[in-house]
């Protein structure tokens, strides 16, 4: 069975799981003291990234750090002493900014009003935006009275989104490994851009796990990591060889309101 063929089966099987658990008898309590409410705030570290780096790109040159911000509010439902089933609505900045060293790399860039599709060897500059909203499905964990934590299927709605960048220092075989050399230089005249942003997804789903540590009172620590499980872009888009997955680590503060 193919990858893009099983993602859909496993998110399947987790929300079959999820929902089984909130048949689950919970304590003998109001709907209202079953429900804990969180509100938080977070700093993203990550990038969009093939699983595992191809030959084709020999180095990452630099990595920039981007204002990756996440705000929002989590609602969490106790379904029994240490298991709960919680949902949430967050806005979340997931850029990036980076620069590595190609080889034989395809591509596709625009210089001198011409496009040009073929293998790169050289520097590139690339800068993903994307703005959305992000609605978790996670099954959370009591540890201890300060410890939970959280595993579940997300789905995140682009509000605005691109995927822009230009090659330099280094030259295009068109076509073919031994096609014409078109060469791409340093200064800003002699760089090749592009912009794959109208190819990109306007929804993603993937999983998020994380940990919740309260350290005083209502007020707490958290660590989470996000995993995309589609592409950023269509899967009808090859220009890029790889399919380049959302991976982020967001590091946050939360204040337990119930």
């Amino acid at each position: 069975m193919k990858r893009e063929q099983m993602k859909p089966r496993y998110i399947s099987l987790l929300l079959t799981f999820l929902v089984a658990l909130a048949a689950h008898p919970a304590p003998p309590q109001r709907t209202t003291e079953r429900l804990q409410v969180k509100a938080r705030v977070g700093y993203s570290i990550g990038g969009t990234a093939p699983l595992g780096l191809p030959a084709s790109i020999r180095s990452i040159e630099s990595f920039r750090l981007t204002p990756n911000f996440m705000v929002g509010a989590d609602v969490m439902y106790q379904l029994s002493e240490k298991l709960g089933l919680q949902t949430a609505l967050h806005y979340e900045i997931k850029d990036m900014d980076g620069e590595v060293t190609t080889k034989g790399y395809h591509m596709k860039v625009n210089m001198d009003d011409d496009e040009l599709e073929g293998l790169y060897t050289g520097r590139v500059r690339q800068k993903v935006r994307q703005r959305m909203f992000t609605i978790p499905i996670q099954l959370t964990c009591e540890l201890s009275r300060k410890v939970q934590l959280k595993a579940g299927p997300y789905l995140s709605l682009l509000l605005s989104k691109g995927f822009t960048g230009y090659a330099f220092d280094g030259y295009m075989r068109k076509d073919t490994p031994t096609g014409v050399k078109v060469v791409m230089g340093n200064n800003e005249n002699e760089w090749a851009t592009y912009d794959f942003s109208e190819d990109m997804r306007k929804w993603q789903m993937g999983l998020a796990v994380g940990i919740d540590w309260a350290f005083h009172r209502n007020i707490g620590l958290s660590a989470d990591l996000s995993w995309g499980l589609t592409g950023i872009h269509h899967s009808s888009f090859k220009t890029v060889e790889q399919t380049l997955y959302p991976i982020y680590g967001t590091i946050g503060v939360f204040y337990r309101i119930n």
